[in-house]
């Protein structure tokens, strides 16, 4: 069974109306922190005219940058879809995704074949779909929500004077051979911590563990 995700949004203020023939913009992004590592997709879509009808942000716990870039499509077209726009276009920054929903590159990945399936899917009920390659500073605002994403899920304190943010909803996909794994605590990525090496092996000193995919910087005292 191919995995499906809810896309919980920061801000949506329209509500389900009838379809229209209108179509709707959206850039996405998705990142990781340590692919894999604490993942997380943004995206911003708008109607036809260029206003923001919504901002999706989601955690999606230890994942691949890969996974989270597809994340993020799926987003997108399960919001055209739940509030029957049947016309969207998609701008994405991961070359790899575009060319393989566009069917220029094959997908090789097991991982990311049930989500190519899915996308797809999801595809084939709009009227129309297009999904076009923009370069990183063409698609600011999908890789703000993304990084907001990611610092959720990490426990990162927001800026000063800022709004704090929402609680974490995360909803990863479910997989049909495993549990998805479930957001990680761990020190802030510039906490210092104290340990020591023995047969090329790092330990950390006072029982603090660190989740699989994290990069150190080991400081020799």
């Amino acid at each position: 069974m191919p995995p499906r995700p809810t896309a919980p949004s920061l801000f949506q203020p329209e509500a389900a109306k009838p379809a229209t023939s209108d179509w709707i913009n959206a850039h996405c992004d998705g990142g990781a922190r340590g692919n894999p590592g604490p993942a997380g997709y943004g995206a911003l879509i708008q109607d036809n005219e260029g206003m923001v009808i919504a901002e999706l942000s989601e955690f999606l716990g230890m994942r691949t940058n890969n996974y989270a870039e597809y994340s993020g499509l799926l987003g997108c077209l399960e919001y055209a879809l739940d509030h029957h726009h049947p016309r969207l276009r998609v701008v994405s920054d991961s070359e790899l995704m575009v060319k393989q929903i566009q069917g220029k590159y094959q997908v090789k990945s097991p991982d990311l074949k049930p989500l190519y399936d899915e996308a797809k899917r999801r595809i084939a009920k709009l009227e129309a779909f297009e999904i076009t390659h923009a370069l990183r500073h063409k698609n600011k605002d999908a890789d703000r929500l993304a990084n907001e994403a990611m610092d959720r899920g990490m426990k990162r304190p927001h800026a000063p004077g800022q709004p704090a943010p929402p609680p974490l909803k995360a909803t990863p996909y479910p997989s049909a051979s495993q549990t998805p794994p479930q957001p990680a605590t761990y020190p802030k990525a510039d906490a210092m911590l104290r340990g020591f090496t023995k047969d090329g092996v790092v330990h950390i000193l006072g029982g603090t563990t660190l989740p699989d995919g994290v990069f150190v910087k080991i400081i020799r005292e």
